[in-house]
Formats: C-alpha cells, sequence, structure tokens
C-alpha cells in the first residue's frame, strides 16, 4: 500500500521552556503540518507514506523537505516553485505557545502568500499524481487557505473515488483561517467521496435536506457525548452516507492546560465502539489529533479488531503529547500498545 497525503507544511517557531511569544528572544524551529504529520507518522511506523506540497525553491523549502525525508517520507510528489508559479517565495510559518498549567496554547499563523497557497493547482496532472497510491488523506485546512486548494482538494476527492483509491478526510477546522459556515458549507461536499471520516464536524447534517430550519442532526449534542449520543450522529451519517466504512472521532476533557484526558469512539462495519479513558500530563499538545487519525489508519492497515483500532488510536494520540514537535514519531508500534494497555515501566 502506498498512502499519499496533500496539504502545506510549515516551519514551526516556539519559545523555549514555555515561554510567551511576546517576551521571547529565541524560537526553536521545526516543521509541520497535518498532512504532514500523519504521513511522517505512519512512515515512522513502517508504512509507505508520501505527502505532496508545494514548497519554495529555497533553503527554507529544502530544509523542510530534509525532514521529510529524514523521517522516512516519500517526497517524489513534492514540487519546488519559483519565482513564476509562487512570486513570495515563502514557505508558511506559525508560532507555538505552548500553555502551561491554567494557561492554554496559541497559535499564531503566518501562512499567507506562501508557496502552497499562490500555486495554481490546476496545472497538476492529478492522474500522475494519484497513480502509485492505494489510499488519499485530505483535510479541512488546505480548503481553507486559497480557491485553488478549495478546488483542487475537491477534484482530488472525486478522482481519487472514481479510481477505486479509499479517500479518509479529517475536518480539522480551524477559526482563524476560515469561518464556521464556510467550513460546513464546504466539507459537507466531500462527504460522498470519503471512505473513513475523522470528526463529526464541521459538517452539515440536515434533519430534513428539504427544510433546513428543522436544523442540524448534531444540534443539542455536547462537546463531549456519552455512548448513545454519539451512536445516534453516527449511525445518522451512515444512514445519508453510505459510501462510509469508518467513522471517528476522539473526545478531549481538559483539566488545564497542561493535564488532559483522551477517549474516542469509533463506528466501524455498523456497530459502534468506545475506547478507554487516558489521563496525561502535556509536553506537546500539537499533532494530538493527527496523531490520533494515523493511530487508527495504521491500526486499519494491520487488521486490528475495531476494539483494539480504537484504543490503538486513543494511545497513539496520548503519546504524541509527549513528543516535541507536530509528528508522532515512534520508533515501534508497540511502544504505542504499551501506553494503550498501561504499561508504563521502564522498558530495559
Amino acid at each position: 500500500m502506498r498512502f499519499l497525503t496533500f496539504g502545506e507544511i510549515m516551519m514551526r517557531l516556539t519559545p523555549p521552556d514555555y515561554g510567551k511569544i511576546c517576551m521571547a528572544d529565541r524560537f526553536e524551529a521545526n516543521y509541520g503540518g497535518s498532512e504532514a504529520n500523519i504521513a511522517l507518522s505512519l512512515a515512522s511506523l513502517g508504512e509507505r507514506a508520501a505527502f505532496f506540497t508545494v514548497l519554495p525553491d529555497n533553503g527554507l523549502g529544502k530544509g523542510a523537505l530534509r525532514m521529510l525525508r529524514s523521517d522516512g517520507v516519500d517526497c517524489k510528489t513534492v514540487i519546488f516553485a519559483g519565482e513564476e508559479d509562487a512570486p513570495s517565495l515563502r514557505l508558511g510559518t506559525y508560532y507555538m505557545e505552548t500553555g502551561f498549567g491554567i494557561r492554554s496554547s496559541n497559535v499564531i499563523y503566518d501562512r499567507k502568500h506562501s508557496a502552497f497557497c499562490e500555486y495554481d493547482f490546476g496545472k497538476v496532472d492529478v492522474d500522475a499524481l494519484l497513480d502509485e497510491c492505494d489510499w488519499l488523506h485530505l483535510g479541512g485546512i488546505s480548503p481553507a487557505l486559497s480557491e485553488s486548494c478549495r478546488e483542487f482538494t475537491l477534484t482530488l476527492a472525486k478522482r481519487a473515488k472514481e479510481l477505486g483509491k479509499s479517500v479518509s478526510f479529517d475536518g480539522n477546522f480551524r477559526a482563524k483561517l476560515w469561518s464556521w459556515e464556510e467550513a460546513r458549507d464546504y466539507c459537507t461536499q466531500i462527504l460522498p467521496y470519503v471512505d473513513v471520516l475523522f470528526g463529526i464536524e464541521p459538517y452539515h447534517l440536515w434533519v430534513d435536506e428539504a427544510d433546513h430550519s428543522k436544523g442540524d442532526v448534531k444540534d443539542g449534542i455536547p462537546r463531549q457525548p456519552d455512548f448513545t449520543q454519539q451512536k445516534q450522529v453516527f449511525e445518522a451519517f451512515a444512514a445519508r452516507y453510505p459510501n462510509l466504512s469508518c467513522i471517528a472521532r476522539h473526545v478531549r476533557f481538559a483539566h488545564s492546560g497542561s493535564e488532559n484526558s483522551l477517549k474516542a469512539y469509533l463506528w466501524y462495519e455498523g456497530k459502534t465502539y468506545e475506547s478507554k479513558l487516558l489521563r496525561f500530563e502535556i509536553l506537546d499538545r500539537v499533532g494530538g489529533g493527527d496523531a490520533f487519525a494515523s493511530g487508527l489508519l495504521y491500526a486499519m492497515f494491520q487488521n486490528y479488531e475495531p476494539q483494539e483500532m480504537v484504543d490503538f488510536a486513543v494511545a497513539s494520540s496520548v503519546m504524541k503529547h509527549t513528543i516535541r514537535g507536530d509528528a508522532n514519531l515512534v520508533d515501534s508500534a508497540q511502544s504505542i500498545r504499551n501506553v494503550m494497555e498501561m504499561d508504563f515501566d521502564i522498558k530495559r
């Protein structure tokens, strides 16, 4: 299997030692982005994962490529753009302020006019891009960045399904990039082409497609639903979109900025499953959702039983919270299974 993701990779700048951005006199630099994180995590677990993106043809773009390659991601599809295709020659950047205790983490984006945003994806040979992959993963962040990204994401999803590829999608709403209604309107268009869906938002799931005044099926469902409430939503998605073979979402309980709990729900082959609840301290909050997605995908590729799938996915996310940087770079699935089984003893 060759797994392909599409998205933007950015330079991440973080004040050291839980420092605040407004007080920082230096930053730790690394690279990350949701779809890149998933490719990196799967590659670290031994899967054949490729990443498609556009980078500026300069030292920053080459630095991002070096990191991806060094961690085992196939980068043959990466495009280096010059001034004719990306006049600003920018690599997107974001500043990450890591929370501690009662202080939440905070992100400042600096990604407008990046090479990824400026590139005209209409020039891409979609069939050639998809030719070697069996599975395509897309997310809701890229469509928020430009009209070209928006059109290309939908084109990729449609063509992948026409070619018989499996498609996974994570809505991944970012309020600093587009509005809730924009995200819902767009991401709902993707649903007919998706096999594996992460998260239950941002999508319209109208009670009555002909009369939207009757509301959304998800109206009144709390952010931390119980099993019955989650099962109801999953079954409504499956009834409306019979193309879905799997739906998964994790639920976060934030006790403070540095201590959370996670559990997850999975709908698979007509049945809903609930994971264990794991409580943990946070070293690095970013990438937890991506680690959940990559963990579930890996478990599916390895033919785990459904209960194991959802427990492994949650453990993968929890593991990520103990690793600096965006991606869940673990050297073995067993280290995630140790968390899943709550085995925290030293390994020697």
